[in-house]
């Protein structure tokens, strides 16, 4: 009996399209390489496993292949409203110098026009200014980190 309770269960993932299989392989990989998210495509068939957000159900598009609810990731820090992006593409560094005390660290009070970091750009040293006062509530970057036009840099509140 409980055979039969297994072989309708498989028939019946199976005829749905899933794979609750590969789903287990899928959350054992995070697991093993402390991923948040990993994602497969196989045969039309999507398969997206996350851990530590709120799963949400997303639709499918008309014609496309059955999608399985997938975890919700974060806010985007680019949106937030107190967000400091950068102005242009460069390498990022926290401090005046090598080795130096960084400008402002998380918990820094900022004033308007107070110098944040640095962004070297073709050899040129450009400082990044506060855009607004408030209180520096995330470094969202390394010192030293290469960075792009738009990407968040840090939010201030």
């Amino acid at each position: 009996m409980a055979k039969d309770d297994d072989n309708k269960a498989q028939e019946k993932a199976q005829a749905s399209g899933i794979d609750k299989e590969l789903i287990r392989e899928l959350a054992k990989l995070l697991d093993e390489t402390n991923l948040t998210e990993i994602e497969i495509e196989r045969a039309g068939l999507r398969v997206r496993v996350g851990r530590g957000a709120v799963a949400a159900p997303v639709m499918a598009m008309p014609g496309s292949a059955g999608v399985i609810p997938v975890a919700v990731l974060p806010a985007d820090p680019a949106k937030h409203p107190g967000a400091v992006t950068s102005p242009m593409v460069g390498t990022a560094y926290m401090g005046p110098a090598p080795g130096a005390k960084p400008f402002v660290d998380v918990g820094s009070k900022v004033a308007v026009g107070e110098p944040l970091l640095i962004i070297e750009a073709m050899k040129t040293m450009n400082q990044i200014p506060a855009p607004r006062a408030g209180t520096v509530t995330k470094v969202l970057i390394e010192d030293g980190q290469p960075v792009e036009f738009g990407e968040p840099l840090m939010i201030i509140e």
